[in-house]
């Protein structure tokens, strides 16, 4: 990167650049939800049944009071991880006969019976937003009766962590979380190495120690949605996905899925009067 402008952020690879070798550290898929159906009900009653089979989830929408989305349903290819006992991570993308600049990361924890929804849009990049957005979405798992848990919700418990992550043996990234709002990056090895960015992120946490952390770039028209294990701070174990424009906008979006291990490297802890935590409470 020695010969590169590293401030020109017009010669940033695209995502498709990133992806070859990504995915180097991505986990074992699971076939434990194979032939099962999660019906998620959420607080206006709509109500997505999905049923899992091998490589695909079939899934049934239909929409709750004040649901604005028509009733449809339809097959997708899908990925799923085990996280942790009774919990799994679904990754699917909508097929061309429905909505292909939609993608879905879908969080069932069968101990607790709740399930999170995040959706991933993308769009035009505008002044007043970048091009992938994230919607969020907590529902009940119908199946699952007399869970024992709390609901997924968004959480400040990452904030002033700086992790070190390493997806395969030529990629590796530092985060620095700084606020409800904002995490930095930087590539510390890779074909982005030297470049860094600050970007907008929004953080759950679906267990004690685990979180689905979500981030949204500003150069580069591409989001990420991960869950990731902070329980042990010196084996840190996340799997996620990338999604966004191809390096031909008239193509089919760039997704593809990735796993990395972590540390935590420090912790910042800010005097109360300075805590960027506090800007929730405003």
């Amino acid at each position: 990167m020695s010969d590169v402008n590293l401030s020109d952020t017009s010669t940033w690879l695209p995502l498709d650049g990133l992806a070859p070798g990504f995915d180097a550290s991505k986990a074992e898929l699971s076939g434990d939800l194979d032939g099962r159906t999660f019906t998620l009900v959420d607080e206006r009653g709509t109500r997505i049944a999905h049923t899992f089979g091998a490589g695909t989830v079939s899934w049934d929408y239909q929409p709750g009071t004040g649901d604005p989305i028509e009733a449809t349903s339809q097959t997708d290819d899908c990925e799923v991880i085990k996280v942790d006992e009774d919990l799994y991570y679904a990754q699917f993308h909508h097929n061309d006969d429905y909505h292909p600049n939609e993608s879905v990361s879908l969080f069932l924890d069968l101990r607790s019976g709740y399930a999170l929804s995040v959706i991933a849009v993308l769009g035009e990049r505008t002044v007043e937003k970048v091009a992938v957005q994230h919607l969020f979405n907590v529902a009940r798992i119908e199946e699952v009766e007399g869970g024992v848990g709390e609901a997924p919700a968004p959480t400040l418990e990452l904030i002033g962590r700086r992790v070190l992550w390493v997806y395969s043996s030529v990629h590796a990234y530092e985060h620095v979380y700084l606020s409800p709002h904002w995490y930095t990056w930087q590539c510390l090895a890779g074909p982005e190495q030297g470049l860094a960015d600050t970007d907008e992120n929004t953080v759950y946490k679906m267990r004690p120690g685990i979180y689905v952390f979500t981030w949204r770039e500003g150069v580069i028209p591409c989001g990420s949605i991960t869950i990731a294990d902070h329980r042990d701070q010196k084996a840190i174990r996340s799997h996620g996905v990338l999604f966004g424009e191809a390096e031909d906008p008239s193509a089919r979006p760039t997704h593809f899925t990735f796993g990395a291990h972590g540390r935590l490297i420090s912790n910042t802890i800010h005097p109360a009067e300075y805590d960027p935590a506090r800007e929730l409470t405003r």
